[in-house]
């Protein structure tokens, strides 16, 4: 297990509710953590991927109503991770410490969150999910062979628009980034007042110089809104830190407009902007994202990745920093 408490004790997404339908084994990673995912009887469970007996991969099993059999031996867990059938000997009760270590999860957002410590908050806050007058799009996953911070001050980086994503969220033309505000809070980091001039930002086609609100409300849990005439577009993300340099991101997209605009098309553009986004990710160096400031250049562009850090170094975040 991982020495970070701040990771440990938060609740990260791994995987999303659809993609685990009833009597479905389904495996993951968490932390460096191997898991078994599981639903039985509406409920998902979220279990370490390993038989306590010669510590074969519960995920290659089977479920059999609502017991999990291990593949090898057959050893049978019911719904609290305990043993209670090893076939070479029917007539043996099962030992007390024959348990799966099982951890918390829940769903939200349409994804399944697990907590491998004890949960230190809620699921962060995603205020436009609940909301009727919003349409709702998820997107990903999508991998990162990169730790889960750098994926976030990705996110937040808006000096990189007009470069990487030209074309589409931002113009060389108009890469100058104004002056914006960042403050901390009990809710995490917020920036305000984030100007830019994009092309097509919300997949309407229609170029307009375009005002984001940012929050970080988690390590790894971010979000961008924006309002304007036509209507309020915001975009919900969250990164599952699957190893220290190792991450998967889903992106929600929800809009109270544009209710013409397919799926499909909303869809594409976020998987084209992050397929663009994954290979400078990726190359970055160092792979653990420098918490001491003095170990790179910033500009007043990089204030929300400046604000970012101090908040790690602060929180004590160690996974995938340095």
């Amino acid at each position: 297990m991982i020495e970070d408490p701040v990771l440990l004790n938060d609740w990260h997404p791994i995987a999303k509710s659809s993609d685990v339908p009833e009597a479905t084994l389904l495996s993951a990673r968490l932390l460096d953590e191997d898991l078994v995912i599981w639903r039985v009887n509406g409920q998902v469970r979220a279990w370490q991927d390993l038989c306590v007996h010669r510590g074969t991969r519960l995920s290659l099993g089977r479920l059999r109503g609502d017991l999990l059999e291990c593949a090898y031996h057959g050893w049978t867990y019911n719904t609290a991770g305990e043993c209670v059938k090893m076939p070479a000997h029917p007539e043996q009760k099962p030992p007390a410490k024959a348990k799966v270590l099982t951890y918390r999860t829940r769903e939200d957002y349409g994804l399944i969150w697990a907590c491998l410590g004890e949960p230190s908050r809620d699921v962060p806050p995603f205020d436009e999910w609940s909301d009727p007058s919003y349409r709702k799009v998820c997107s990903g996953p999508f991998r990162y062979k990169a730790s889960g911070t750098r994926a976030v001050e990705n996110f937040l980086d808006v000096a990189h628009l007009p470069i990487v994503h030209e074309g589409i969220l931002g113009e060389r033309a108009h890469a100058e980034i104004q002056d914006y505000e960042v403050e901390q809070t009990e809710e995490g980091i917020i920036a305000k007042n984030v100007r830019i001039w994009q092309p097509n930002p919300d997949g309407t086609g229609v170029a307009k110089e375009v005002n984001y609100t940012y929050k970080v409300f988690r390590p790894l849990t971010m979000y961008l809104s924006k309002d304007a005439a036509e209507g309020r577009f915001s975009i919900f993300a969250s990164v599952c830190p699957v190893s220290e340099f190792e991450s998967v991101a889903w992106f929600w997209t929800a809009m109270n407009y544009g209710h013409e605009i397919p799926d499909e098309e909303l869809i594409a553009a976020q998987n084209q902007i992050t397929q663009q986004d994954i290979p400078v990710v990726e190359s970055q160096r160092p792979e653990r994202l420098p918490l001491d400031l003095q170990a790179e250049l910033h500009l007043r562009s990089d204030r929300m990745a400046v604000a970012y850090r101090k908040w790690m170094r602060q929180l004590g975040l160690s996974f995938g920093t340095s």
